[in-house]
């Protein structure tokens, strides 16, 4: 291969590693800032504030006395307290042996009351979801909330001549079939799969104050509006805003064609023709077996191609208030947290794939991926991915957030904290069961398919 080949390919690379070094460091930074700041407040000093590890590249000191540095190794990141011997929190053993005041040992992390321990401890998770919970409130209340009717917003570019919607459009039916009855299960997705399969359809709109019937394409397209980092689309290089018209050498309408197709091909590479801004491409995917959350907990093994489908049209949103914006962002956050853990135990379990379970590089990929698809998708994932680390967090694992509060229960019902030496070999434990579980997620990372 020419050495101007890789060029690309070394771009796309830079790309990825970026994107998982700036999502990495704002998780990290926001689960140390609550760690510190909920530390001081509770009158524990922080020696160092650390983002990354190994060698110091850049630090100061602020008028407390806490080092804030950035370190070499972007992958991670500390808040050395006062009393500690390292950045998992041991005891310097040392130093607290030493001759000290009460006012002294009041502010290290081994000598603060059990409530401003577990205080400072609990906070990294915490703020991880609170910032979770802060962004996806911002997005719910900048998209705004769709219309109780079916109004028409900007319209979406697809390859069908028949396309007389205009923006401002109120559709009461389609082919007959009311979308304003109320009391009925009209769903778009609903009304979407009850529509004649094909090209053209007739829509019943509310234009100028005036009824018209007007042709359109189906209302819900074979259109990509988004591809999964990692998927078979992803690797087919299925972009947003690609339109699929054909399958196999048959031609498709209708977005439920294109999944009738995948969930049939049992794992066979599908010939897909695709329509991109105004150009027709082939191109040759291969679907991949995924595991899916069920509403009731459980999971549905499925072959799928990693894209998100939408409507013909953007639907007309209006403004959501502060407080439906927040609760709907908790129920987001509630169900992120929920889907993991249910995913954890299914993989126990042994109902679903291990390889649901991604590393770093997985972790990466997807970074790069939602990074290249804008903005918003990124911050977006980057408030996922923050749910997933602070709930990692509270696993009750000896050196991550969980095992130190599990230790705090412990000392809060016996009236004093475990042994020095089985806090020790505990930590021993926890960190050799961390390390095992990301050496297997890697593995999955390079020899899932």
């Amino acid at each position: 291969m020419e050495t101007i080949g890789l060029i690309p390919q070394f771009g796309s690379l830079i790309w990825t590693i970026a994107a998982f070094v700036v999502a990495l460091s704002v998780i990290v930074a926001i689960h140390e800032y609550g760690h510190y700041i909920v530390g001081r407040w509770s009158g524990i000093h922080a020696d160092v504030f650390s983002l990354g590890f190994g060698p110091v590249l850049y630090s100061r000191f602020d008028k407390r006395g806490t080092k804030w540095q950035v370190a070499a190794l972007p992958f991670g990141g500390y808040v050395k307290f006062k009393g500690d011997a390292n950045a998992a929190s041991g005891k310097d053993e040392e130093a607290m042996a030493a001759p000290m005041s009460a006012e002294e040992l009041r502010s290290t992390m081994h000598g603060a009351p059990l409530w401003a321990r577990t205080a400072t401890v609990a906070a990294g998770p915490v703020f991880n979801f609170i910032f979770s919970l802060i962004v996806f409130t911002g997005v719910f209340m900048w998209m705004g909330k769709p219309t109780e009717d079916l109004q028409v917003g900007d319209i979406r570019p697809v390859p069908y001549a028949e396309q007389q919607l205009q923006p401002g459009d109120q559709i009461t039916a389609i082919e007959g079939l009311s979308v304003t009855d109320e009391g009925a299960d009209n769903s778009l997705g609903l009304i979407g799969d009850r529509l004649p399969v094909q090209e053209t359809l007739t829509y019943s709109i509310v234009r100028g104050g005036q009824d018209m019937n007007v042709q359109a394409p189906h209302l819900l397209p074979p259109m990509v509006r988004e591809v999964l980092p990692g998927s078979a689309a992803y690797d087919a290089s299925l972009k947003g805003g690609d339109v699929i018209t054909g399958i196999n050498g048959t031609d498709v309408f209708t977005f439920s064609e294109l999944k009738t197709a995948v969930e049939g091909s049992n794992g066979a590479p599908l010939n897909l023709k695709v329509w991109r801004e105004g150009d027709t491409i082939d191109l040759v995917l291969t679907p991949k077996r995924v595991d899916e959350p069920l509403e009731d907990g459980g999971f549905a093994t499925q072959w799928r191609i990693g894209i998100a489908g939408g409507l013909l049209f953007e639907h007309a949103t209006g403004p959501i208030g502060v407080g439906e914006a927040v609760s709907d962002a908790g129920a987001r956050v509630w169900n992120i947290m929920g889907n993991s853990l249910s995913a954890l135990y299914h993989m126990v379990a042994g109902n679903i794939s291990t390889c649901n379970m991604s590393g770093p590089i997985g972790i990466a990929q997807a970074s790069g991926g939602m990074a290249s698809q804008g903005a918003d998708n990124f911050i977006i994932f980057i408030a996922l991915l923050s749910t997933a680390v602070g709930l990692l967090n509270l696993f009750p694992i000896p050196a991550l957030d969980g095992g130190h509060l599990v230790f705090y229960a412990y000392e809060a019902v016996t009236g004093k904290p475990p042994s020095d030496g089985a806090l020790r070999v505990m930590m021993t434990f926890g960190l050799v069961l961390i390390l095992s579980l990301m050496v297997f997620a890697l593995g999955n990372d390079l020899f899932c398919p």
